[in-house]
């Protein structure tokens, strides 16, 4: 076997810690399949580093520490427009939160209940291990919950801004359910999941919340900011137990109670939900960027991907007001949709993703692989990413969907993935709409579209002066993994 059929990949995460190495060995004689070796580091069955990998990654952000530090907050557009957008949504945010205030004095009346207050034969030790048992089941949710979706909350700070208070409702709704349930296991069960859902409230509401914080904050005042809006809802709680404690007083029937939980509880949800749409986010997550760059190529198909770059004032750029208008508040996760004129599924996407997710394979230290990964090699010389597309059945009459895998090389920047991502959109595009037979002829085609007199490089310019802030990195909802190829 000569040094030309055969390809090493160095895999790392994105802290550039060593993860394994993949050697590709070429078998057919067009590198349409190849043998993959995995070789991992030597690790001493009594050596603590698993341990502390494991521990890092629940307890550390990703990529810690490289991952911290001071990055600088940038806002562009009209400054009485943005001050509008903030005021709306300090309104909606004051609103939701002053009907959550009450709605709460509902449900802890109602938990004391359940805990036999009022109840001569209660005992204060049981009520006590309930306590104590809600407050251990939430921390534990709180640390597994964190470590789950802790790299999307950023990028999908919307999402999880409103699912915050979806738990949090529904959680003052089982509250306000244990009284009619009889003391036991059960009771013990609705308390702790109702303690497990106001954990991850806290963690998705605090974090999301912090995220668009930093978005609005444009002076570098994100710590007076973050101060002012405690001022706010110190206020709007105070006098949400003002008016609560009216309404606690005077509704005290079964069907009265419920009756306004609910009411308060839809409009906590509806004001909740005109504040995160009333946001109109700079940074390009997977659903906006499927938006914008399907408005940038909505005329591309595989006839005339070939095409010469058109001039700069025949593009159409939708701006972030725009686009807030279009996106969904809970998106598919990881969708590949194209949006003009309208919106049309082609399958999903994964970026940043593991050789062994590359390679659809287990833990095994040997197995065969379909993927030229040669040829990719060449065909992404001189990208920061390789990219590959896998049919995905529907198991029915629907049109065939695509899967897209992105591998980022070491130093890829952040524009580096916005390319990758409107790369795997186009090809995607064009293999549902042409011959599924040829995914790395159709891969090729479309790169070569792309590079085509710089033509996404002038897409990102473009889309810069249109307000998007292109160097925050919103595309990864997982942490990452990075290769080195020699």
């Amino acid at each position: 076997m000569t040094q030309s059929n055969r390809l090493s990949f160095h895999e790392t995460d994105e802290a550039d810690s060593p993860i394994a190495t993949y050697v590709f060995s070429e078998h057919g004689s067009k590198g349409s399949q190849g043998r993959v070796d995995v070789m991992t580091p030597l690790i001493s069955s009594w050596s603590t580093k698993p341990l502390v990998a494991t521990l890092s990654d629940i307890f550390l952000p990703s990529g810690f520490p490289q991952s911290t530090g001071s990055p600088s907050l940038k806002a562009t557009g009209d400054v009485q427009l943005y001050s509008s957008i903030i005021r709306r949504y300090q309104i909606f945010d004051s609103l939701q939160a002053f009907c959550s205030s009450i709605a709460g004095l509902l449900s802890s009346r109602a938990v004391l209940q359940g805990v036999g207050v009022g109840n001569a034969d209660a005992s204060p030790t049981s009520a006590l291990l309930l306590h104590i048992l809600q407050d251990s089941s939430g921390r534990v949710a709180t640390i597994l919950f964190a470590h789950r979706v802790g790299t999307a909350l950023e990028p999908e700070c919307k999402t999880y801004r409103l699912a915050a208070d979806i738990f949090n409702d529904i959680a003052m709704i089982l509250d306000c359910l244990s009284p009619m349930v009889p003391a036991g296991v059960m009771r013990v069960s609705i308390l702790s999941t109702a303690g497990v859902l106001r954990a991850l409230c806290g963690v998705a509401g605090g974090s999301s919340k912090a995220s668009l914080s930093a978005h609005f904050s444009r002076w570098g005042n994100l710590a007076e900011l973050n101060a002012k809006d405690s001022s706010q809802e110190t206020v709007i709680s105070l006098l949400g137990m003002l008016v609560g404690s009216v309404v606690v007083s005077h509704i005290t029937g079964f069907k009265t109670t419920w009756a306004a939980l609910l009411i308060l509880l839809a409009a906590h949800l509806s004001l909740n939900y005109a504040a995160v749409r009333s946001v109109q986010m700079t940074s390009l997550n997977r659903q906006r960027a499927n938006i914008v760059f399907s408005a940038l190529l909505s005329k591309e198909t595989l006839g005339h991907i070939h095409d010469s770059p058109e001039d700069n004032a025949q593009w159409t750029f939708p701006t972030p007001a725009q686009v807030a208008q279009q996106e969904r508040i809970f998106p598919r996760d990881g969708a590949l949709e194209w949006s003009a004129p309208q919106r049309q599924y082609l399958g999903t996407a994964e970026i940043g993703v593991s050789l062994s997710a590359f390679f659809n394979a287990s833990r095994a230290s040997s197995f065969q692989t379909p993927i030229p990964m040669i040829r990719l090699h060449e065909v992404f010389a001189e990208e920061q990413y390789i990219l590959f597309l896998f049919p995905r059945s529907n198991g029915g009459p629907a049109k065939t969907t695509w899967h897209a895998s992105i591998l980022l090389r070491k130093g890829c920047s952040v524009r580096a993935q916005l390319k990758a991502w409107m790369h795997a959109l186009l090809a995607a595009r064009v293999l549902s709409e042409g011959d599924t037979e040829n995914v790395l002829q159709v891969i090729e085609q479309t790169l070569g579209f792309l590079n085509v007199g710089a033509r996404c490089e002038r897409y990102l310019a473009a889309l810069a002066t249109e307000g998007w802030v292109l160097d925050i990195g919103a595309l990864e909802t997982r942490s990452g993994r990075r290769i080195a190829a020699e």
